[in-house]
């Protein structure tokens, strides 16, 4: 059986301010702004290039529970180019750490920004990618 982790709720409490830092100063796309249903609100942004969304809501009942704005910390992109990435992002007017590299090897290097809320973001070098995106690397890694 297969499974994509296609879209992640991202715990915000002003989806408004948080739509503006996402799209304006992260630079993702904006696939969805609605109300979904009465008193519910969704709004879905893709990173360039990537497969997995996030999702800011209000009014959206959470059977499972409900996470706070600025709990969510780990969330990674991953870029070919860190300093490249770091520019764009920066010019954009995002706070972004320094890169550091933690070992010689590709996908050693991060730097880190959060939300307007705490939420944490880690960005991610691996150079490899721009020969060879993360679908051609994950089959060759699996025998395929």
């Amino acid at each position: 059986m297969d499974m994509t982790l296609e879209v992640v709720l991202l715990p915000v409490s002003d989806v408004d301010r948080s739509l503006a830092f996402y799209r304006d100063q992260v630079g993702f796309h904006v696939d969805l702004d609605e109300e979904v249903m009465p008193g519910t609100r969704v709004v879905q942004l893709t990173p360039p290039g990537s497969g997995c969304s996030i999702a800011l809501a209000e009014g959206l009942p959470a059977p499972t529970g409900t996470s706070r704005p600025g709990s969510y910390h780990g969330l990674q992109l991953v870029v070919a180019d860190i300093e490249a990435a770091r520019a764009e992002l920066t010019g954009r007017g995002l706070e972004i750490s320094e890169p550091t590299r933690y070992a010689d090897q590709d996908g050693a290097t991060f730097m880190y920004f959060t939300d307007p809320d705490g939420n944490g973001w880690a960005v991610q070098e691996f150079r490899e990618r721009v020969a060879k995106p993360l679908h051609v690397l994950l089959n060759e890694q699996h025998g395929g």
